[in-house]
């Protein structure tokens, strides 16, 4: 049982410090990542990109040339923790996944971002109203006359197949 339980801990842990191992590289030791948002936009949209990278009032240089939109300028924001820059989609842009980049202006720091370019906007979460239809029916339908045939043909098959289960019992043969 012990062995077990100290299995079940190295896996664990294993498999924590592989998780980590794998997570550090993504976001990189210099603190920080570009935010692209939204991060799905149409040809003609507007996408605004901001990252804490360059410190607390550091400017950045982006760039959206693969997207087609070229370079623009991350200013510091009025918060003091991100740089925040602005860019349009240009119109002739092809669906797919294209990456945003921006290099710090005091140590050249460069963080990614990607952004989703499709031809219909996104669109939001829409949640169910009102009843499913499943062509089942409910006991309490809008028709109380066909809701109580229903019970009386159920009443009958129970009263039937109860006589025919007791007859055979009894041995009278069906």
């Amino acid at each position: 049982m012990r062995r077990t339980a100290a299995r079940l801990l190295t896996g664990g842990t294993l498999a924590l410090a592989a998780a980590g191992a794998i997570a550090v590289p993504a976001y990189g030791a210099g603190g920080g990542r570009l935010v692209v948002a939204p991060a799905t936009a149409v040809p003609g949209g507007d996408v605004t990109v901001t990252t804490a990278a360059c410190g607390g009032r550091g400017a950045a240089a982006g760039d959206a040339g693969a997207v087609g939109a070229g370079r623009f300028t991350l200013a510091p924001g009025t918060d003091g923790g991100a740089a925040i820059g602005r860019f349009r989609v240009p119109p002739s842009a092809h669906p797919g996944t294209y990456e945003i980049v921006a290099e710090c202006a005091s140590d050249g720091h460069k963080v990614t971002g990607d952004l989703v370019v499709t031809l219909s906007p996104a669109r939001e979460q829409v949640y169910p109203r009102g009843s499913v239809k499943t062509g089942v029916g409910g006991a309490l339908g809008p028709d109380p006359v066909q809701t109580a045939a229903g019970v009386a043909a159920l009443a009958v098959a129970a009263a039937g197949g109860t006589w025919l289960l007791h007859r055979r019992a009894r041995g009278d043969g069906i």
